[in-house]
């Protein structure tokens, strides 16, 4: 039997009661499951912070050792500067490649964060440096020996042209000296020498004087012989000495000055080419006739060939009486 309590409560009062009974049981339910969830889900965030913190320090300590790995990479390719400014040319391509791996290399550094995924580009590119480096240190380390034997060889060929123009120098004033041996040796010789004073009539006959008032001209004879001279023709001069001592210039032929080996320049009274044939004798004939007259005394003729004095002769002229 029922109490008379439970007998006054109504119906709806039970109902309800019972309703919120089983909400309050689902509330505790759900803030438990809550709890736990969120205790999970705080345990799996320490986790992955773990995790992430772990990766960074990971990723630093690998970044880290990329940067050192590139600033040894560095090192070596400063090293070899000095001798690559020296090699030119032959290594611009490669260094050119290097340039742009340190340019891509170091903007992958400077980043703040990396990842993964450029770490691993990043330590991809720094090998790929070092294998350059490698290569142009190989290269460099030809081209080294190359430029020493290269060395070598120009030093040698240095000394060559030294002795070669040691010995071109001795055989040049060897053969200047030859040279001026033949010069001096084809110089020719005036044998014979005549020198003839001459009356010239009214009938133009001439006849051979010694007075000096009835000199005319005097005719001049000799002969050249040389047994080297070259065939050709060559200059004489003639100089005519009158009894002053001084030179005479002539009236017919040109007056000047020529250059001799021994003396100097010197004045010369006649100048005329003479044709020569090699080991020939020619006979060669010239006048003079002074721009004065003759006067008493001796008349020395001087011949030169070549700068030097080949001959001479002297023609002496009496003052002449009434029938003389």
């Amino acid at each position: 039997m029922k109490t008379t309590k439970e007998q006054e409560i109504p119906m709806e009062m039970k109902t309800e009661k019972n309703y919120n009974k089983t909400i309050l049981v689902g509330l505790t339910a759900l803030l438990l499951c809550l709890g736990v969830f969120f205790a999970f889900d705080k345990s799996n965030s320490i986790k992955t912070i773990d995790l992430q913190k772990s990766q960074i320090e990971k990723v630093t300590a690998d970044k880290s050792l990329l940067q050192t790995d590139f600033d040894a990479s560095l090192v070596r390719l400063d090293s070899m500067h000095a001798v690559t400014v020296d090699l030119g040319q032959k290594l611009d391509m490669k260094t050119d490649e290097i340039e742009k791996s340190k340019v891509e290399i170091r903007s992958l550094l400077n980043k703040k964060n990396m990842t993964e995924s450029e770490l691993v580009k990043t330590r991809v590119l720094i090998k790929g440096l070092n294998s350059k480096i490698a290569d142009m240190e190989t290269t460099i380390a030809k081209l080294t020996d190359d430029n020493k034997v290269l060395g070598e060889k120009n030093q040698a060929l240095t000394s060559d042209k030294e002795n070669l123009t040691k010995e071109l120098g001795s055989t040049i004033v060897a053969k200047q000296e030859l040279e001026q041996k033949v010069d001096v040796a084809s110089t020719l010789n005036a044998s014979n020498i005549s020198i003839t004073p001459l009356n010239i009539k009214r009938n133009g006959k001439e006849k051979e004087s010694i007075s000096a008032k009835k000199v005319d001209k005097m005719l001049v004879k000799f002969d050249l012989c040389n047994r080297i001279i070259k065939n050709g023709s060559t200059d004489l001069y003639v100089l005519v000495i009158g009894p002053d001592g001084k030179p005479v210039s002539s009236g017919n032929n040109f007056s000047g000055v020529f250059k001799t080996r021994e003396e100097g320049d010197k004045f010369f009274t006649a100048k005329f080419p003479v044709a020569l044939e090699t080991s020939k004798s020619k006979s060669v004939t010239f006048s003079f006739v002074p721009e004065n007259n003759f006067v008493q005394g001796d008349y020395k003729i001087e011949i030169y060939q070549n700068g030097f004095l080949i001959g001479q002769g002297l023609s002496s002229l009496k003052k002449g009486g009434l029938f003389s």
